[in-house]
Order: C-alpha cells, then sequence, then structure tokens
C-alpha cells in the first residue's frame, strides 16, 4: 500500500498579520512546517501555531530562512557556510523552547524558500545545514527536496533525511524548481495538481519543464499554504489520495 506525508508551511504571519488558514491546513497535513523567526513570524505567532499542531496531533519540523521578512526569505543573503549554519542552529533552537512550552517538539527541519533553493544545488551549503543539524541534536531529521544537494549532504552527515515533492511547483529537468520568477513556475489548478500527483505516486516519476518525465523518491508532498487556494489544493488533494487507497499519514512516527 502507497504511504506518503502532507506537510505545508505554517505560522508564517508577524505580529497582528496573518497569512493563510493555519488552522484549517492544520486539519489536511501530517507535518506542519513552522516558521521560526527567519523570513516570517515572532515568538507569539510561532507559539499559537505549535499549540494548534499539537492539538491536532500533527508533526512539527522547523522552517529556518534567511533573516529577510521584507522578501519572505526569496533572497539569498550573502552568508558563508558556517554563517548559514549557525543561522539556522538559533532558528531551531528558538523554535524548540516554543515547542516546549506548546507541548511538543521540533521533529525535522526543513529550509524555506531561497535558503533551501541554495542549499538544494550548492554542496557547501548543503554541509552547513546538515552539521548545524547534525550537532543541535542526531535525533533531528531533515525534509529536502527530492534528489538534491542537500539529501546528499544529510545521508554523508549521518542525519536521517526524507526527501520532498511540490505538489504546487513545476520542475526543472534537473530535479530543481522552476525559479518563482518564470512562467509557469507556481500550479494553480488544483484538478491538474491533484491528477499529477496521484500519476507520480503510481510511477514515481514527475513530468518536468523542457525534458521527460524524471524519477524522483518522495516520503513527503509540500501543499504551500501562502498561495491562493491553498487550502482547496490541499483538501482535494487529500481527498483523492483517500480515495484512491493512498495511505496520508507523518513521514516521521508520532
Amino acid at each position: 500500500m502507497t504511504r506518503i506525508d502532507l506537510n505545508s508551511d505554517l505560522g508564517e504571519g508577524f505580529g497582528p498579520w496573518r497569512m493563510g488558514d493555519d488552522e484549517t491546513m492544520l486539519s489536511l497535513v501530517t507535518s506542519a512546517n513552522v516558521a521560526a523567526g527567519g523570513h516570517a513570524s515572532d515568538p507569539e505567532t510561532m507559539f499559537q501555531t505549535l499549540t494548534l499542531a499539537a492539538r491536532r496531533g500533527v508533526i512539527v519540523g522547523a522552517h529556518p530562512g534567511y533573516p529577510d521578512r521584507e522578501g519572505f526569505g526569496r533572497r539569498v543573503i550573502p552568508m558563508t557556510p558556517d554563517q548559514i549554519g549557525r543561522m539556522v542552529a538559533a532558528q531551531i533552537g528558538a523554535l524548540s523552547a516554543l515547542a516546549a512550552l506548546a507541548g511538543t517538539r521540533v521533529r525535522y527541519v526543513k529550509p524555506h524558500g531561497a535558503l533551501g533553493n541554495l542549499a538544494a544545488a550548492d554542496a557547501d551549503v548543503a554541509q552547513g545545514v546538515a552539521a548545524a543539524v547534525r550537532d543541535i541534536d542526531r535525533d533531528l531529521a531533515i525534509l529536502a527536496i527530492s534528489g538534491t544537494a542537500l539529501e546528499h549532504a544529510a545521508r554523508q552527515a549521518g542525519v536521517q533525511v526524507f526527501s520532498e515533492i511540490f505538489a504546487d511547483r513545476a520542475y526543472q529537468p534537473n530535479g530543481q524548481l522552476v525559479p518563482r520568477s518564470q512562467p509557469g513556475a507556481v500550479l494553480h489548478d488544483v484538478d491538474a495538481v491533484a491528477q499529477r500527483l496521484i500519476a507520480f505516486l503510481q510511477d514515481r516519476r514527475m513530468p518536468v519543464i523542457g525534458g521527460d518525465p524524471i524519477e524522483l523518491a518522495a516520503d513527503s508532498i509540500c501543499v504551500h499554504s501562502d498561495t491562493p487556494g491553498a487550502v482547496e489544493m490541499a483538501r482535494l488533494l487529500r481527498t483523492r489520495l483517500d480515495d484512491t487507497g493512498v495511505t496520508v499519514a507523518p513521514f516521521l512516527d508520532r
């Protein structure tokens, strides 16, 4: 029987400003990547999101990103791999402390936005992230874009790693995501997205722009919470997976 996790990036508000419908998303996903104060969030937003996740029994991961709220963490800030590692460590630490207050714990790490894309492509950055995760807590896992440098670096560092694909993003032939600046990078047709993923789970081959489908491993599917129609997409995908006999469950044990 096919088994897959659904994850979403949550807690990405700041102060009185909220992004997305986190409460509804937490009723649909099985893992939550919670912003840790870099690209978004603050202590109260983190605590509230973590508390909701704990009530729903949703596995929690840290979602560190560049300290760039104005650009929502989607711009690369020049830093050495060691500096990136310390930045990631600080954000994991902050979220872990608030998770303890919320009655849950951080189980994995998934880099956000520009940091995630850079760690997917740059071996040195990937090694910096993986080393920081390993040195903080050897029980922490990494959720990495399937087939990328971060996945390989995590394995080399002895960190448990799981592979992620994206419901609402287009792929390049090299397995990298199509940059958001390019047409067609973000997918909005919820029915087409669901059909693409059901087909993928049957043969593990992902359609790409400008090439033949590529093979990817997948332990989890990400549905971004900040795109229009995110809840509708997550709900339809969850329904289609259930109807197809796919077991939706966390990639980590509860």
